[in-house]
């Protein structure tokens, strides 16, 4: 019994795929052209098809997660030189200010640093500064990452450094 149901159960299933097949024929036309036709003509050919039937599977998409998400940039930066509470000694008073940025800068993006909570010249497309003529003392230096359009994406910690100059007293 068991045997009959899926004997009956695999004809039923393969009948649509009999029924599906259809004859092709071939002739060419007054113009030499070749034309293909499930109908008949005098002069047609009929052509041997090999039919690969590829069933694929009912999927339930309902499942799955067909929203499209927005990918949120974090950027991250911050001061890699000068380093935290370093003294730099310089008779000129030049200091020089490296950032690093991650996960990567892109075109558009622009850097300000800010030297005493005051922005250092304007911002520039890239993370290194030299800061010249710096006075004698306690400085703090943080660096901002802009956008495209101007907003702050991201800011490194303030850095505290101090400057040593000789004095000409």
């Amino acid at each position: 019994m068991k045997h009959l149901v899926i004997l009956l159960v695999s004809v039923a299933l393969s009948m649509p795929v009999w029924a599906g097949q259809a004859k092709v024929y071939v002739w060419r036309d007054e113009n030499g052209v070749l034309v293909f036709s499930d109908s008949p003509r005098p002069g047609a050919e009929e052509v041997e098809v090999k039919e690969e039937v590829a069933v694929l599977p009912s999927v339930d998409t309902s499942i799955l997660d067909i929203k499209p998400k927005v990918i949120e940039d974090k950027y991250h930066v911050v001061i890699t030189q000068p380093e935290q509470n370093a003294t730099i000694r310089d008779n000129s008073g030049s200091v020089y200010v490296a950032g690093g940025i991650k996960p990567i800068f892109k075109r558009g993006f622009r850097v300000q640093l800010y030297l005493d909570g005051k922005p250092y010249q304007a911002p520039q497309t890239h993370s290194m500064f030299a800061l010249r003529n710096v006075d004698r003392g306690e400085h703090q230096v943080k660096i901002e990452l802009i956008n495209d359009k101007g907003k702050v994406i991201a800011s490194s910690d303030t850095v505290t450094f101090y400057m040593h100059r000789a004095s000409v007293n």
